[in-house]
């Protein structure tokens, strides 16, 4: 089923875009087709764009230097990580506080940006996020810590993610052990939160009605974006199948088989 030209005007009329990157713009280290022609256009057309992943492994810098690995090239400013939110979420919460993390650099750096410090015996929280040093050791630690008062904070309520070889797990699996263990229910800050939403908006400088959202996740991108009264467009080029769409009670405005429909006609 083709998108309608009528409908990509509409999309390409917008001003800012709130765009998703595992499974929209590449997976894992392969660039998916149209993305690098689509991220030329927005930088053409000079529309306002960020770059909201619910990744929270690397820095802007990582990711900025990931594309351009891939052969495209912008400013570090437009990358908006889970990591970013929840490191701005917690100083709100508890300025100049101390974690425990099971995280990767971009999660760590964010911490360390907004004036955390790094503590294994008494933190204020247990922060985890994607990992690839994620181990049993980790996880009986995490445990015990927050039955002893720290408080549970995950980037990101993604179960899985997309990657050249398939699907991996994402934080909300990982963190479960945790919750299981210690009947306490995480906090998760990234999308669909609107906290990721409004500060998207605010990197954007635009209002509501003048930015779309691209995703590939009906239960983070699409219903970030309806719960934000922002228009949605989701691309069936990461973890969402057409078959899958009946499934949810909510639907997206636009359905694209990915970015490289809005290049065309």
């Amino acid at each position: 089923m083709k998108i309608h030209k009528e409908q990509i005007e509409v999309i390409r009329n917008k001003k800012g875009f709130i765009i998703d990157m595992d499974g929209v713009i590449y997976h894992g280290n392969k660039l998916l087709a149209g993305a690098g022609e689509f991220i030329g256009w927005l930088v053409s057309e000079k529309k306002r764009f960020v770059f909201l992943t619910n990744s929270s492994e690397r820095t802007p810098k990582e990711l900025q230097e990931k594309l351009s690995r891939l052969g495209i090239k912008v400013n570090k400013d437009v990358f908006y990580t889970s990591a970013l939110a929840t490191a701005m979420f917690l100083n709100s919460q508890k300025p100049r506080g101390s974690a425990y993390i099971i995280g990767e650099a971009g999660l760590i750096n964010a911490l360390y940006n907004v004036g955390y410090t790094m503590n294994n015996v008494n933190p204020d929280y247990v922060v985890v996020g994607e990992s690839r040093s994620y181990s049993y050791e980790r996880i009986e630690h995490a445990v015990n810590l927050v039955l002893a008062g720290a408080k549970l904070i995950g980037t990101n309520p993604d179960l899985t993610g997309p990657t050249e070889n398939g699907i991996i797990p994402a934080t909300k699996a990982l963190i479960s052990p945790i919750e299981l263990s210690t009947g306490r229910n995480a906090y998760f800050v990234g999308k669909p939160n609107p906290l990721m939403m409004r500060n998207a908006l605010k990197k954007l400088k635009c209002n509501r009605e003048e930015t779309l959202i691209i995703g590939d996740r009906m239960d983070t991108d699409i219903v970030a974006g309806i719960e934000s009264e922002i228009d949605t467009c989701l691309v069936l080029s990461g973890i969402t199948t057409r078959e899958m769409l009946s499934t949810f009670p909510y639907q997206p405005r636009f359905i694209i088989e990915g970015v490289k429909d809005l290049m065309e006609g």
